[in-house]
């Protein structure tokens, strides 16, 4: 095969119009397993394939960068770095976006190699042209730059070269092309100080995180939305969340939130300050996040309550958040009567309105209701089952009206609801007494996509799989669930399938 892949770019070098022995080293590669290509292109130089991507041929082009991405996959490392230093620095100023990606994709491997890491930092001139590939048009060059500046930084070396050489200067600079490059950079910034305390000292030091919080409060309203975005990023790790609230971030925030009232554009930018608290709530407490910021915890009831429906999407996704923990569900119900009117419209906009906002209803309220096995206090139980009776009068005919109108995602959302209480005592005790209802859940005619019968074999294994529902739902009942469960969630019956048959 070596010979085969050798005679195929000899004849390529001998031709005028390549594109169809190009073809044919494509198939030759693409029919040996990367493994054995090694050996197969072991000693061989390639030269001639790089040389004809500078040509205005797309197709050409194209065909060269689908057999070097082959090639030089099966190359390790360090044998990459070292035959093709040039032709990978060259391929960063290409003008067609493939052969950028195709070269960053390949430095990404070498800079994430110990051994081999070391050609990239004594080589100054590529990592600077990496960094300006972060201005690219194409936003998929400059994703892929950043990506292997990220795993550059995952070593010390690649740290004090990233922030102590004059390579920091290449980043302020290109931070000054435009406000979306300067995002991308702070995008690069905030990967990097996700990873440990040390990187984040790096990045805290270069001056890079302070000029982003120093964005938050700045006149351009969508400057302001994005760096809260940034921001939210930040908090996702313990180290980073203990920085920002050294820095004041998070009273800063909370003041932001406050200062919205009186904001005509806050609409912008307040979704991003609310998702902040909430994602801030889940990682670490929820009982101490609302308590200390108290403006958090008001504006999402007030948003709940909004006319505008984005305001609403965000409040509901927050709540569901907030009450997927028993923390955060404890953190409500001592709201009293403020937690209840919001749920009653949580309840309003689940039956009548827009899907999009209906499906995140349904959503937050299955969070809200889910309680783990090892969470079933007498108490808890007993406030999920309040809850669920604050919807409607009849809540379970509510959501299964929902569950039978004709939109997958709704219909899904609905289940979710059912499988929620399915584990709890008081649901199974709800569904038994509930005419008909059993007979619904194992009627597999019902919702025919892929999502649906995922979502009704997930209901009918919240109920098997809890120790309660023999007794309350009865042998009988649970046994034909049990044999559901068996059969599977895609499982047609012989005669069903006779009969469709027939129909057809």
């Amino acid at each position: 095969m070596a010979a085969s892949i050798q005679s195929l770019l000899e004849e390529i070098s001998g031709v005028e119009d390549p594109i169809e022995e190009l073809e044919s080293l494509k198939t030759a590669l693409l029919s040996i397993p990367v493994s054995a290509l090694r050996d197969s292109i072991s000693g061989q130089r390639f030269d001639v394939i790089f040389s004809l991507l500078n040509s205005n041929d797309r197709k050409q082009v194209e065909l060269c960068v689908e057999i070097l991405e082959r090639i030089l996959m099966a190359l390790s490392p360090v044998n990459l770095i070292q035959n093709y230093r040039a032709e990978l620095q060259g391929g960063l100023t290409h003008p067609n976006e493939k052969v950028k990606i195709l070269a960053l994709t390949q430095i990404g491997r070498v800079v994430d190699h110990p051994d081999a890491v070391t050609e990239i930092l004594n080589n100054h001139d590529l990592l600077r042209a990496v960094i300006h590939s972060i201005k690219e048009e194409k936003m998929a060059v400059a994703k892929q730059a950043i990506q292997s500046l990220c795993k550059l930084s995952h070593s010390k070396p690649g740290l004090d070269k990233l922030f102590n050489s004059d390579l920091l200067k290449v980043m302020k600079d290109v931070m000054t092309t435009s406000d979306i490059v300067r995002y991308r950079i702070y995008e690069l910034v905030v990967e990097i100080s996700s990873v440990s305390p040390i990187s984040l000292g790096y990045c805290a030091n270069s001056g890079l995180i302070s000029q982003l919080l120093s964005e938050l409060t700045g006149e351009d309203v969508l400057i302001r939305a994005t760096a809260t975005e940034m921001v939210t990023t930040l908090a996702h790790s313990q180290h980073g969340r203990q920085y920002l609230a050294q820095q004041g971030t998070m009273d800063k925030i909370s003041n932001m939130i406050r200062g919205a009232e009186t904001d005509p554009l806050s609409s912008l930018y307040l979704p991003g300050l609310v998702k902040f608290f909430g994602n801030l709530a889940v990682m670490d407490s929820p009982q101490q996040v609302c308590e200390s910021y108290p403006a958090f915890q008001n504006k999402v009831f007030e948003l709940a309550l909004d006319p505008d429906p984005a305001m609403i999407g965000v409040a509901l996704d927050t709540l569901g958040l907030l009450g997927s923990t028993v923390e955060g569900k404890q953190v409500l119900q001592k709201t009293g009567e403020n937690f209840k009117s919001v749920l009653l419209r949580m309840s309003q906009h689940a039956s009548s309105g827009a899907t999009e906002l209906r499906v995140r209803s349904l959503d937050a309220i299955s969070q809200l209701l889910t309680l783990q096995p090892e969470h079933q206090t007498e108490d808890l139980l007993a406030l999920t089952e309040s809850w669920f009776h604050l919807l409607s009068n009849q809540p379970i005919d509510m959501i299964r009206n929902i569950s039978t109108q004709p939109f997958p995602e709704l219909h899904c959302g609905a289940l979710r609801i059912f499988t929620a209480i399915a584990a709890q005592p008081w649901g199974q005790k709800l569904m038994i007494s509930t005419p008909g209802f059993m007979e619904f859940i194992l009627d597999r005619s019902t919702g025919q996509t892929k999502e649906a019968k995922d979502a009704k074999f997930e209901l009918v294994g919240s109920l098997v799989g809890s120790s309660t529902a023999t007794e309350i739902l009865g042998s009988q009942h649970y046994i034909r669930l049990k044999t559901y469960l068996r059969e599977g969630p895609y499982y047609v019956s012989a005669v069903a399938a006779v009969g469709t048959e027939g129909a057809e």
